[in-house]
């Protein structure tokens, strides 16, 4: 699970912060097999649905070696698919994605970042310092600056590409920090924003990537709480059950508004294909659970009692102030997704805490 906005915000803060991609590329943007590069429109457009499939991208991703990151980049270049990693540290990306196993993956530093993302399918920015640490008020700053900053990045260099390679789609995390704190609420897409910090940094992290060229569809997930093995808050927490034998953080009482990071993966790479993703877009299962049965399924799972509360100041000191987007809630629906016909995997936390545990 990953921490993202506030109280149940998760991956859009992502835990990691990397970014990734190099030198420059060459593919061709939707090109299709079988058809050759002079006859590729006409190919597309008379193409059956069973050959668009087989259509490859070019997407560019920041956030790329992070928790939520690490499992798209791997997802896109299994299906065939060219990345460009774009990051801030070479070395990193390089030790997550080695040449020799991610052949169709190019990893650039931040001056080789205008290039790649002009000639990409698709941009996907993940990046953003964590917020799993204590919140000193230059920390604050930098969390905030983080994401307005790599997003302000990716869509000047969007806006500054002519229309032969500007990227036809951008999709941008947020985070269901967007909406503020409540035990009463229940929030969709619709909702208005709250007036925490956490509803500020989303607010104007939206803002700067709601500046991109109006013939590039945007696509805004807010993402809630990712439950996942190798990272996020879930694997913080556990550590804690162990130890406590088990039990609710807080009151219990608070919502927990979560989503699968397998199904987040798929969220984002079906938003990156289908036009009819676009706008805001929560990123939460379709059954969001107060806190108390989240720790209940959990202790379930490893074996433990679940009668013990944790106490608020355990939480604090491993996830410092990060700890508000687990210790306070919001109900988050994800209604668009589901206007849309988004095939959730993990409905029920329980089975997804079991996919993971197991």
């Amino acid at each position: 699970m990953e921490l993202c906005g506030s109280s149940s915000t998760a991956t859009a803060f992502s835990w990691s912060n990397s970014i990734s991609s190099t030198l420059h590329f060459t593919p061709q943007p939707f090109l299709v097999y079988g058809c050759s590069r002079n006859s590729r429109i006409r190919c597309l457009s008379d193409s059956s649905p069973s050959q668009k499939k087989a259509e490859q991208m070019i997407v560019s991703v920041t956030g790329a070696t992070g928790f939520i990151g690490k499992r798209l980049v791997r997802r896109l270049h299994e299906d065939n698919h060219y990345v460009r990693v774009l990051t801030r540290s070479k070395s990193n990306a390089q030790a997550i994605f080695p040449a020799k196993e991610f052949p169709r993956i190019v990893i650039a530093g931040e001056s080789e970042w205008k290039d790649l993302i002009q000639g990409s399918t698709g941009v996907v920015n993940l990046a953003g310092n964590p917020i799993s640490t204590r919140w000193s008020p230059e920390i604050k700053k930098e969390i905030k600056q983080s994401r307005i900053r790599v997003t302000s990045k990716v869509v000047d260099s969007i806006n500054d590409s002519t229309n032969e390679v500007r990227p036809k789609v951008l999709i941008s995390a947020t985070a269901v920090g967007y909406y503020g704190t409540s035990d009463t609420q229940v929030f969709d897409e619709n909702s208005p924003s709250g007036n925490d910090y956490l509803a500020e940094v989303c607010r104007e992290w939206e803002g700067t990537a709601l500046k991109v060229h109006q013939d590039v569809r945007l696509a805004l997930i807010r993402i809630g709480i990712v439950l996942g093995k190798d990272g996020g808050a879930l694997a913080k927490m556990i550590p804690l059950f162990m130890m406590f034998a088990g039990g609710p953080l807080g009151s219990g009482k608070q919502w927990f508004s979560w989503i699968h990071v397998d199904d987040l993966v798929n969220l984002i790479y079906e938003a990156l294909s289908n036009p009819s993703y676009k706008g805001i877009i929560n990123g939460t299962a379709p059954n969001p659970v107060k806190l108390g049965e989240l720790c209940e399924q959990l202790g379930s799972v490893l074996g433990r009692p679940s009668w013990l509360p944790v106490p608020d100041i355990a939480l604090k000191a491993v996830l410092g102030e990060g700890s508000s987007v687990v210790l306070e809630g919001q109900k988050v629906l994800p209604t668009k997704a589901k206007e849309l016909g988004f095939p959730f995997k993990y409905i029920y936390v329980k089975d997804a805490l079991k996919a993971i545990m197991t």
